[in-house]
């Protein structure tokens, strides 16, 4: 099975992308934080989930080893499928993901087109205990509180989740000892460009 590929960008697209690997085309399927984190590069090396069916052989691939732990702990629960699992990849970062499953919150979870409350909850009781391993490189958990509670007042004024969310990412990260009055007023600026 295919674990690992380096190669150079043909076409991307937010969920698929063609790679050259030594002169072979590989059609990727991938997460939209990994087709952002790649946005910008020419050649790229990717974790590889090989997914095998009777009628066909699936190419998923990811920026880290992390987001590819959680993919193989997502399609291992019965009932979620490889595309649902990068749905859910798609619409949450992956250190954001383990930290909603190790402290049920469903309401998080549900925050994520096409996943609803027994799905979330059926993920939650399955990959508690599991999450554990999968090292994920994000913000310290000192700022999760802060971005917890930008996130949740950008929502409230109108601004989509997953939008709120990507902006708060952004601007914690230029400067995460901001307060959280200055991260709603940046974000907020970010947001009115």
């Amino acid at each position: 099975m295919i674990g690992y590929l380096s190669g150079k960008i043909i076409s991307s697209k937010p969920t698929q992308l063609l790679l050259d690997v030594n002169g072979v085309g590989y059609n990727i399927n991938i997460s939209i934080n990994t087709f952002e984190k790649i946005a910008e590069k020419d050649t790229v090396n990717l974790y590889i989930h090989t997914n095998v069916k009777d009628d066909s052989i699936s190419l998923y691939g990811f920026y880290s080893e992390a987001e590819k732990e959680m993919f193989e702990l997502l399609i291992s629960i019965s009932g979620i499928g490889p595309k649902l699992a990068l749905s859910l990849l798609s619409g949450i970062e992956t250190s954001d993901l383990k930290e909603a499953i190790e402290i049920g919150d469903v309401s998080r979870i549900v925050s994520i087109p096409g996943i609803g409350r027994k799905t979330a909850e059926r993920l939650i009781l399955e990959l508690k205990s599991k999450v554990a391993d999968v090292i994920t490189v994000g913000e310290p958990f000192v700022h999760r509180g802060i971005k917890q509670e930008a996130v949740a007042a950008l929502t409230t004024l109108g601004y989509n989740h997953a939008t709120a969310e990507k902006v708060v990412r952004q601007v914690l990260s230029s400067n995460n000892n901001r307060t959280l009055e200055e991260v709603i007023k940046h974000a907020l600026s970010e947001l009115n460009k």
